[in-house]
């Protein structure tokens, strides 16, 4: 059992190349639920790194209105989505229950804006429905599947659906313009002012591994 505690970060460390095919088979069929609105929204664990407080984020011009801009996490350089924006959502302001999530596809590490986390849910394969047919729109394709968790329902995202070649080539030029010209040092002072996570709400998220 692991906790997000209200003002740390979590990293679920799953970088130890000998325990492999151990991680493959413990992470399967479990999700990172998190929170838009309403909606309940699962992400598969392989691809989260961490879990982090809303910070400072660092605006990037000329970019798509759902990237948000970047951060210094640790010496990394983390583009920033607000996952509301790139669903078309209405804009929330964020407060101390937001928070990044940090996942890894395509070999690119990339931050994802969303209202709140909850918990790490297991819902076998056979539980996971294909999503209903609808017109084309723009969540729709990010939907891998709806996963049925007694009378609730959780949208599965299809993360390599996430991004388009074009947006994913776009986002990796950032990250290697800002390796080469941040300012490390002034960002990193700027993000040590991280926002509370979650505090005074209830006691942690609890993220069962």
């Amino acid at each position: 059992m692991k906790t997000l505690e209200s003002k740390a970060r979590t990293k679920i460390d799953f970088d130890d190349d000998d325990d492999d095919e151990l991680e493959e088979d413990t992470q399967k069929d479990k999700y990172l639920i998190f929170r838009l609105g309403n909606e309940d929204y699962g992400i598969e664990v392989r691809y989260i790194i961490e879990i982090i407080g809303i910070q400072k984020i660092t605006e990037v011009p000329d970019t798509p209105e759902f990237l948000m801009g970047v951060i210094n996490l640790r010496g990394r350089i983390i583009p920033i989505i607000d996952v509301r924006t790139r669903f078309n959502l209405k804009f929330r302001e964020y407060s101390e229950r937001t928070c990044i999530v940090i996942v890894n596809f395509n070999d690119t590490n990339i931050g994802l804006v969303v209202d709140g986390v909850s918990e790490v849910q297991t819902i076998p394969e056979a539980n996971v429905e294909l999503p209903p047919k609808t017109n084309k729109g723009s969540k729709s394709r990010f939907v891998q599947g709806m996963g049925k968790v007694g009378k609730q329902v959780k949208i599965i995202l299809n993360l390599e659906r996430f991004l388009n070649d074009d947006e994913l080539e776009q986002i990796q030029e950032i990250q290697e313009k800002k390796l080469e010209h941040i300012d490390d040092k002034k960002i990193d002072e700027e993000n040590n002012e991280i926002s509370n996570f979650i505090e005074d709400k209830e006691d942690d998220i609890k993220i069962d591994l």
